[in-house]
């Protein structure tokens, strides 16, 4: 043995194909939305873009959930453009108007998930936080304005954790049974320097240490650990040596759906994983015999996965190819 595995993790719940996600927080939050959404897991992903601290993230699912006059005093006009300082500069308008619409229709859309999800997901990246100098306001992104505008700061775990039993009494008042899966990014934040970054790691996990242990429907997914301690090694990084490659984040997905995911479902992203190869097959010549009886077999493959999977866009596309060449 040249490494030392993280440990089997073991969940009171399982998630299936039928079941509403939601992921928010750092680009982690991203990483595994996109894994779940190309799996054919019914999962909204980060509505609010790539949200690092925890303290933001609570702030905009309150937000979400009671409509507040915040969104409007945090507008910032900048090269032409209009942004806000709660949410990533992804979101941004030639009109004040046009971004707060974009932003509502986001709020709704989240508003909506945490009324029917079973699960959700909170990546949290960093316990540094920034808050303007003149009006105390908290930002969730700074939009390359000048550094002196803002006061920095490292969050407590006694705030992470109070404001987040608030948050999750909110959300319980809508939707009682959801469960909550807290992680810390593997993602290192490296601009406020690697003494720092641990620190402000060390602050998160402890606040997800407290919160897991103290509440039945919270539990922590030890991505930072798998990368961290389990991995634990350079050639898992992108050519950054800060976020993790696509074969770290495989190793990763793998875990989490062992974790999360019942043997019924476990077989189910198998057979789809065959599939979407399948899927992807790029022929030399469409119309030899060959590759159409290819397409008919993909496609009783897809007919028989589809009362457990969304594939009605896939069946189209086979059929609008065997029509062509066929």
């Amino acid at each position: 043995m040249f490494r030392t595995e993280i440990e089997r993790l073991k969940t009171p719940f399982s998630i299936s194909h039928q079941d509403r996600l939601i992921t928010l927080g750092s680009c982690f939050s991203d990483e595994i939305g996109k894994r779940l959404k190309s799996n054919k897991f019914e999962t909204l992903t980060n509505p609010f873009g790539t949200i690092f601290d925890p303290l933001s993230l609570f702030e905009l699912i309150d937000m979400a959930l009671e409509p507040s006059t915040v969104l409007e005093d945090a507008m910032l006009h900048r090269d032409g453009l209009y942004y806000n300082y709660k949410l990533h500069s992804s979101f941004r308008s030639e009109t004040r108007e046009g971004l707060l619409e974009t932003i509502q229709h986001q709020m709704s859309l989240t508003n909506q998930r945490l009324v029917d999800a079973k699960v959700l997901f909170l990546t949290f990246g960093t316990a540094w936080v920034y808050q303007t100098k003149d009006t105390q306001m908290l930002v969730a992104n700074c939009h390359k304005q000048p550094q002196k505008k803002f006061r920095k700061y490292l969050l407590t775990v006694e705030e992470i954790m109070t404001s987040f039993m608030s948050i999750k009494e909110s959300i319980q008042e809508i939707n009682p049974d959801i469960q909550i899966v807290l992680t810390v990014s593997p993602v290192r934040h490296t601009r406020e320097t690697l003494s720092l970054n641990a620190t402000s790691k060390a602050v998160l996990r402890l606040a997800c240490h407290y919160l897991s242990d103290m509440a039945e429907d919270v539990h922590y997914f030890p991505s930072y650990e798998i990368l961290t301690d389990d991995l634990r090694d350079y050639r898992f990084y992108e050519k950054d040596l800060i976020h993790p490659n696509e074969q770290a984040i495989d190793y990763i997905w793998d875990i989490f759906i062992n974790t999360f995911c019942s043997a019924d479902t476990k077989k189910t992203l198998n057979e789809w994983a065959r599939v979407k190869k399948a899927l992807a097959h790029r022929p030399f010549n469409p119309e030899e015999k060959k590759h159409q009886d290819f397409l008919r077999q993909t496609l009783s493959r897809l007919e028989n996965l589809k009362s457990r999977l969304n594939v009605e866009a896939e069946i189209k596309s086979i059929k609008s190819r065997l029509e062509t060449h066929g």
